[in-house]
């Protein structure tokens, strides 16, 4: 059985940093493009950065030079660091990991984190 364990939010000031962590446990799987998205209350979950299997990146533009999205295939975590935070960037943080289990090369299996909540004071 997966999950998925999020960690690193909290409350901070504008300009202040923090470094979101997303473990999946379990056994039997590879992981493929890590996510991470975010939600305001009120609005939609939207996409914030995403890092594939071979490293490579992508970012929406609100975040582009502050955030910083890595992988730890060892340990099967992903980490969303995050500088200069800003009021606008408060919400709920959900990691998102595409899961390709041995005994299914085919399928692609989508597991979401529990969130973690992110506040930016001004």
């Amino acid at each position: 059985q997966v999950q998925l364990v999020e960690s690193g939010g909290g409350l901070v000031q504008a300009g202040g940093s923090l470094r979101l962590s997303c473990a999946a446990s379990g056994s039997g799987f590879r992981i493929n493009t890590m996510r991470w998205y975010r939600q305001a209350p009120g609005k939609q979950r939207d996409l914030v950065a995403a890092i594939t299997s071979g490293g490579s990146t992508d970012y929406t533009d609100s975040v582009k030079g502050r955030f910083t999205i890595s992988r730890d295939n060892a340990k099967n975590t992903v980490y969303l660091q995050m500088n200069s935070l800003k009021p606008e960037d408060t919400a709920v943080y959900y990691c998102y990991l595409d899961l390709v289990f041995h005994r299914n090369y085919q399928s692609v299996y989508g597991y979401w984190g529990q969130g973690t909540q992110v506040t930016v004071s001004s």
